[in-house]
């Protein structure tokens, strides 16, 4: 736990697996040095995926019901090398006001993938604060704070303006953007329109946009969309499987990742520090608990649950109202 995070009274321990990407700088395969095992308790209701129905939520329940044991020694080398890392460079102190906020005007009570809600805030400020030190980690913090891809909103859009006050102008711009931004990557235009423009992305002026929490319109600037989109290669990491890539290959999450830092690179956009070996083959897992549905998933083509995906998202903007459409202006 970070000692700031801890005294400001954020009470979010991070995992063995959090610790090693914040002492490392990326997401990785811990093939080899976990045992991971299906969760005995595990309650989708609980988490902020519990809205799902049907395949989708087999899907995700095969992901998220499952548990890194790591072995003695590795788990010493991670808590070792980050107390190391944290000594010589602590988090920086969360804002009072953001907290009080956070605390008292939010409800961040449903859990994450793994952990609470907060550990995940937490993590993603704490990672922001490190490897993207030329902008503020407020927004990593707060990147979902009006609205999750599964329609959870910690706090009401009447609230927009007090949190809007804690902020400066480009934290807010940012905030806002994120859950339409994540929204829209699932948007296979989107995407593909960064792509086909990757000779001309520095002409990129403005993209616009809708608001998840109440359907607002929003323009965010081009350079912006870029430094947005580092945000969000920031925070894939912390949805990544603890280990046995390969076998999770069609984990619609994975191949966003990859795709985006895929982008990133060939439009020389990639500013964020973020290390990943995305798996090229297909192996054996290691070490790893698999269900009848988990293996049969597991030979599934990643278009397939791409688009459950996808379609899982357009009915999630259908029941908050929100508007996917967008448009980017360039020169």
């Amino acid at each position: 736990m970070s000692a700031n995070t801890d005294s400001a009274e954020l009470k979010a321990t991070l995992n063995l697996q959090r610790k090693e990407a914040i002492t490392r700088g990326g997401a990785f395969d811990h093939a080899g040095r976990v045992q991971v095992s299906r969760m005995a308790d595990f309650d989708m209701s609980s988490t902020i995926f519990g809205g799902l129905e049907g395949i989708a939520r087999k899907f995700m329940d095969e992901k998220l019901a499952k548990e890194p044991v790591w072995d003695p020694a590795a788990a010493a080398e991670v808590e070792a090398a980050y107390a190391e890392a944290e000594a010589a460079q602590p988090a920086p102190t969360i804002d009072q006001r953001l907290i009080d906020f956070m605390v008292d005007e939010c409800d961040f009570s449903m859990e994450h993938a793994d952990g609470t809600f907060l550990e995940h805030l937490v993590f993603c400020h704490d990672y922001a604060a490190r490897y993207y030190p030329e902008h503020s980690p407020n927004v990593a913090l707060l990147h979902s704070i009006l609205g999750t891809a599964t329609n959870t909103f910690a706090m009401d859009a009447a609230k927009i303006p007090q949190l809007k006050a804690l902020l400066t102008d480009f934290e807010a711009i940012h905030v806002e953007t994120f859950p339409s931004t994540l929204r829209l990557m699932y948007n296979n235009d989107f995407l593909d329109e960064l792509e086909q423009n990757v000779h001309r992305l520095d002409s990129l002026q403005a993209l616009h946009c809708n608001r998840v929490i109440d359907n607002e319109p929003l323009t965010i600037s081009g350079q912006d969309v870029w430094i947005n989109l580092n945000y969000h290669l920031m925070h894939f990491v912390d949805f990544m499987p603890s280990a046995n890539w390969s076998m999770h290959r069609a984990d619609p999450l994975l191949q966003m990742f990859e795709r985006l830092s895929t982008l990133l690179d060939r439009a020389g956009k990639r500013e964020a520090a973020v290390e990943v070996r995305f798996p090229t083959t297909k192996t054996a897992p290691v070490r790893e608990d698999r269900t009848l549905f988990g293996r049969v998933t597991g030979l599934l083509p990643p278009n397939i649950t791409l688009k459950l995906a996808q379609k899982s998202i357009q009915e999630y903007s259908a029941l908050a109202g929100h508007d996917l459409d967008y448009r980017i202006d360039w020169a």
